[in-house]
C-alpha cells in the first residue's frame, strides 16, 4: 500500500457513472474531476449517445468494470433493471430529499432517486412575444392572455402571417422527425391528451388500450406546429433536434416546444434567462385555462446491487457529495441548469 496502489484497490472503492443525459456531459465529468482531486475517488463518467442509453446500459451492466450509478426512467424502465438496483433507504442521497414521497420505491425498498424536477410545455422568446404584442392589429397584449389553444393558435396564426416584420421564420421551431427531436410529440406531447383521458375514465395504471378522447386535440396541436413553422412540412423528415434548438436561439421562432432540459443547450447558444418564458399546452380541452406547466421526473439515480461492496459504498458517498457539497449543489442547479 506504501507504494500506491490503484484506488480500485486501496479499499476506497470506485465509482462509473453512465449518464442519461448528453446536453450535461461535459459538466459531469468536470464534477467528477474535482471529486476525485478532493478525495483521490476514481470517478469514470461515459454518456450515452442521445436515444442509446437502454442499449449501452444493457451492454455496460454485461461487463466485468460495470456502472455503479446508472439511470432508470421510471416504473416501466425499472422492470428492466430490478435485480441490479441496491436499495437507497439508508442513504445520505435519500435522506437529503425534501420529499421523500418523489424516490422510486419498490414496496419498502427504494430503488431510485430523482436528481432533477423537470418542467416541459411551450418555451416562448419573451422578446419576440412582446415584439409581436406592440404591433397593430395584435390579437394580444400580454403573453399572459394566452390561456386555450384558440388563443394560442390565433397569435401563432398571426405571428406567421407577420413573420417578416417580427423577422422571424415562423411562429413555431420545426418539429423535426429525426429521432433527436421526434420524442417530443410522440412522448411529451401524447401525454397531455392522454392524461385528460385517463384523468376523466379513472385509469392508474397501464391500459390494454386508450378510447383516443382527445387524438382530435392532439392532431389539431401539431398541425400548428406544422403549419406556422420556420419549416416547410415536407423538409421535417431530417430535421432534427439540434434545429429546433438554433432556430429558437437565434430568434427565428418564437415558440419551442420543449422543457427545462433545453436550459444548458439555450444558454451555451447565448440565451439569457430573462429571454425565455413558459407556456402550458394547450390542446383545447375543457378548463385548460387552469392548467400548469407538466411536471415531474423520469431520471433515478441507481445503485449497481452487483458491484463490490466498496464501490456501492463508494458511489453512494460519491452522490451525497454531489448534493450537499458546494461544488456538486453548483454543477447540478447552475451549469447543468437542473431544478
Amino acid at each position: 500500500a506504501a507504494c500506491g496502489g490503484s484506488s480500485a484497490d486501496d479499499g476506497k472503492g470506485k465509482v462509473y457513472f453512465l449518464n442519461f443525459k448528453p446536453e450535461t456531459a461535459d459538466q459531469w465529468v468536470a464534477l467528477a474531476k474535482k471529486y476525485t482531486d478532493k478525495t483521490g475517488v476514481q470517478v469514470k463518467v461515459q454518456t450515452a449517445a442521445s436515444g442509446t442509453y437502454q442499449q449501452t446500459l444493457k451492454s455496460e451492466l454485461a461487463k466485468s468494470d460495470a456502472p455503479t450509478i446508472f439511470q432508470v426512467n421510471g416504473p416501466v424502465g425499472y422492470q428492466n433493471w430490478k435485480g441490479y438496483t441496491a436499495d437507497l433507504k439508508d442513504t445520505g442521497i435519500y435522506n437529503e430529499l425534501n420529499n421523500k414521497d418523489i424516490a422510486l420505491k419498490d414496496g419498502d425498498k427504494v430503488v431510485g432517486i430523482p436528481y432533477v424536477m423537470e418542467t416541459y410545455g411551450i418555451i416562448y422568446n419573451k422578446d419576440l412575444l412582446k415584439k409581436y404584442t406592440e404591433l397593430p392589429g395584435a390579437k394580444i397584449k400580454d403573453v399572459k392572455e394566452i390561456d386555450s389553444f384558440d388563443k394560442l393558435k390565433e397569435v401563432a396564426d398571426d405571428m406567421q402571417a407577420k413573420k417578416d416584420q417580427l423577422g422571424i421564420k415562423g411562429a413555431f421551431t420545426s418539429a423535426g422527425f429525426d429521432s433527436s427531436s421526434d420524442w417530443r410529440f410522440k412522448t411529451h406531447l401524447a401525454n397531455i391528451p392522454l392524461s385528460y383521458e385517463f384523468k376523466e375514465d379513472g385509469v392508474t395504471t397501464q391500459p390494454e388500450t386508450i378510447k383516443g378522447t382527445y387524438l382530435p386535440n392532439f392532431k389539431n396541436i401539431f398541425d400548428l406546429y406544422l403549419k406556422d413553422s420556420t419549416t416547410a412540412p415536407s423538409q421535417l423528415s431530417s430535421k432534427t433536434g439540434d434545429d429546433a434548438n438554433s432556430e429558437f436561439a437565434l430568434g427565428e421562432a418564437a415558440f419551442y416546444q420543449n422543457g427545462t432540459w433545453a436550459w444548458t443547450d439555450l444558454q451555451k447558444a447565448g440565451m439569457k434567462p430573462d429571454q425565455v418564458g413558459m407556456l402550458p399546452i394547450y390542446i383545447g380541452a375543457k378548463g385548460e385555462e387552469n392548467q400548469g406547466l407538466a411536471t415531474g421526473s423520469e431520471n433515478y439515480l441507481c445503485i449497481n446491487a452487483k458491484a463490490s461492496e466498496a464501490d456501492q459504498k463508494a458511489s453512494k458517498d460519491f452522490l451525497n457529495w454531489v448534493v450537499t457539497s458546494d461544488e456538486g449543489i453548483k454543477a447540478l442547479s447552475e451549469d447543468m441548469g437542473f431544478t
